[in-house]
C-alpha cells in the first residue's frame, strides 16, 4: 500500500515543478483530488486521483471581493463578518463560478461599513485597489436603502427629505427619496454618514424602524437572504 505524503509532494511530482509552484497550484484551487478541488497543501494522500486542472496557472492569484447581507445587530468590524464567510452561507444563486477557497476569507477590509442596527449588502475585499478607490470616490458613490418607517410626516416632508435638510450641522445636498409603500420610503444618495438617514426622517416627524441598504453604486443586493454572501466577479464594478 503507497505511503501517505502531502499533497504539495504529490504535486510537485505530477507537474515536475517546484515546492513553491506545488503550493501556487495548490492554494489557487488548480488541484483535485478526487475529482473534488483541495486547497491545503498539508492535504495528506494516499491512493486518491490526483489532477491538475488544464488551466492551471502560476500567476498571483485575483484578490476575491465578497458580498454579504448583513443582519441587523451585527457589528461591521471584520472579526464579526468573517464569521459569517463559511461555505454553508454562501447564496446558493452566486453565478460567478468562483470555487470557495480558504484564502478568499484571509486579509479583507470592510467597504463602507453599515452602522450595527442596520442590515444589507456590505462589501468586503481583499483588492487593495479597489479598497483605495471606494474610499476617494465615497462621495460619488450612490447608496440605496429602504427605510420602514412609523408615524405622520409632516407637510412637505418629502420633498424636504429630498433637499433642505442639515446634519451635523451641515446641509446635506439633494438625494432622491420616495414612497415604495405607506410604510417605506426608497433613499439613494451619496454621501451617506453614520445616522444620518434616522435623523433626516426625525426632522419631519418619521420614526426609523428598520433599515437596509440594498445597492452600492452598480452592484444590488440581489435575492440574498440575511447572512448569506456572494462573490463579486472580477468583470463587474462597483
Amino acid at each position: 500500500m503507497p505511503e501517505p505524503i502531502r499533497l504539495t509532494k504529490r504535486v510537485m511530482e505530477l507537474a515536475n515543478c517546484s515546492r513553491r509552484e506545488a503550493e501556487q497550484y495548490i492554494m489557487g484551487g488548480w488541484v483535485l483530488v478526487d475529482g473534488k478541488v483541495v486547497d491545503a497543501p498539508q492535504f495528506i494522500v494516499v491512493k486518491q486521483r490526483i489532477a491538475l486542472s488544464p488551466d492551471a496557472r502560476l500567476a498571483a492569484p485575483e484578490p476575491a471581493t465578497l458580498l454579504l447581507h448583513k443582519p441587523v445587530g451585527l457589528d461591521c468590524d471584520i472579526a464579526s463578518i468573517e464569521a459569517l464567510l463559511s461555505s454553508d452561507n454562501r447564496w446558493p444563486g452566486d453565478d460567478s463560478g468562483i470555487a470557495i477557497l480558504r484564502r478568499h476569507f484571509t486579509k479583507l477590509s470592510v467597504v463602507m461599513p453599515l452602522e450595527a442596527q442596520a442590515s444589507g449588502l456590505v462589501v468586503v475585499t481583499q483588492d487593495s485597489a479597489l479598497l483605495r478607490r471606494m474610499r476617494e470616490d465615497s462621495n460619488r458613490i450612490e447608496q440605496e436603502f429602504v427605510v420602514e418607517v412609523a408615524g405622520n410626516i409632516a407637510a412637505n416632508g418629502l420633498q424636504r427629505l429630498q433637499h433642505g435638510l442639515r446634519f451635523n450641522e451641515r446641509n446635506l445636498p439633494p438625494c432622491k427619496v420616495s414612497w415604495q409603500n405607506e410604510f417605506r420610503l426608497r433613499f439613494a444618495l451619496s454621501p451617506v454618514q453614520p445616522g444620518q438617514i434616522v435623523s433626516m426622517c426625525a426632522d419631519v416627524g418619521l420614526q426609523v424602524l428598520a433599515l437596509r441598504r440594498i445597492r452600492i453604486g452598480r452592484v444590488p443586493l440581489a435575492k440574498m437572504s440575511v447572512g448569506e454572501w456572494r462573490h463579486l466577479p472580477s468583470n463587474q464594478r462597483l
